[in-house]
């Protein structure tokens, strides 16, 4: 059966281009957003009537809800996958209060603007896949990009919630958490300086901004190979709840993991002295 996909954030050599690629290879349909939907015009103009281009800033509610409607109009949406997002580095301490916020805006509260308008049409069908991108650094927080991992962090919380409250209604939900993958989200550190307050991180800055520009197109990651990943992740019965991207996010998710078993199973006894007393 043909589905009908709504994928955000449709930047030209993105990870949403990939998942757009990957589920017409699959047969499918495609509403992709974008920013800067003009970039996609020969995009367009090879998919033909199979694919919609919408444009949508996912910070606009009102865009929000004026691009789901359109993607009703083109026959529904049957997978939503939530792509848009960004990074920023920059210290806990010293990182400037409107950048924190609007890493937060974009990478979370967006995407609760998006399923909040999708889920209606998902409910009435009874049927429906959302999938949240997260990050590795939603499982291990990430030196420099502290409140990018928080926001990954929350969207990881709030996927864990939203599978439980919508699996009744014959929706599931996937955390699809990529590692270092060969896309331009590198690129742009090259022309971005180290902004920090408190001199005493910019050291630290410059060493994570150097580490990223020196990666930036020999990323281990292939987004097509990811996307196809994701399919293949949602054809299995059952499902997983979650699924990390790439060899170096895999080892990286699953070093963080059981250094939380060793800390919690070390000091068990003290978790549980914390009841009250069996008397």
């Amino acid at each position: 059966m043909t589905r009908n996909w709504f994928i955000t954030g449709g930047t030209p050599g993105g990870f949403g281009m990939a998942f757009a690629e990957a589920a017409l290879e699959a047969g499918d349909r495609v509403v992709l957003t974008a920013r800067r939907p003009a970039e996609l015009d020969t995009w367009v103009r090879t998919h033909g009537d199979r694919v919609l281009v919408v444009p949508l800033d996912v910070t606009d509610a009102a865009q929000v809800r004026e691009a789901v409607a359109a993607a009703e109009d083109f026959g529904g949406i049957d997978v939503l996958v939530n792509n848009a997002g960004r990074g920023w580095y920059g210290s806990v301490e010293g990182m400037a209060d409107r950048d924190v916020r609007g890493m937060f805006e974009l990478n979370f509260f967006s995407v609760v603007s998006v399923i909040r308008a999708v889920l209606p049409g998902m409910r009435a069908r009874g049927d429906g896949w959302i999938v949240n991108v997260s990050s590795v650094a939603g499982l291990h927080g990430v030196t420099g990009f502290g409140y990018y991992s928080a926001t990954k962090f929350a969207l990881e919380g709030l996927t864990e919630v939203l599978r439980e409250e919508v699996s009744p209604f014959g929706i599931r939900v996937l955390a699809v958490e990529p590692g270092a993958f060969r896309t331009r989200a590198y690129a742009g550190f090259a022309d971005e300086p180290v902004e920090e307050a408190i001199k005493d991180y910019r050291p630290m800055l410059e060493e994570v901004r150097a580490a990223m520009v020196a990666q930036n197109g020999s990323q281990p990651g292939d987004p097509h190979r990811g996307a196809r990943a994701v399919i293949s992740a949602m054809a299995q019965d059952p499902p997983p709840h979650r699924l990390v991207l790439g060899g170096d996010g895999f080892d990286v998710a699953v070093a963080a993991l059981e250094q939380t078993l060793t800390d919690l199973r070390r000091n068990e006894a003290l978790s549980r002295g914390a009841d009250f007393s069996a008397r």
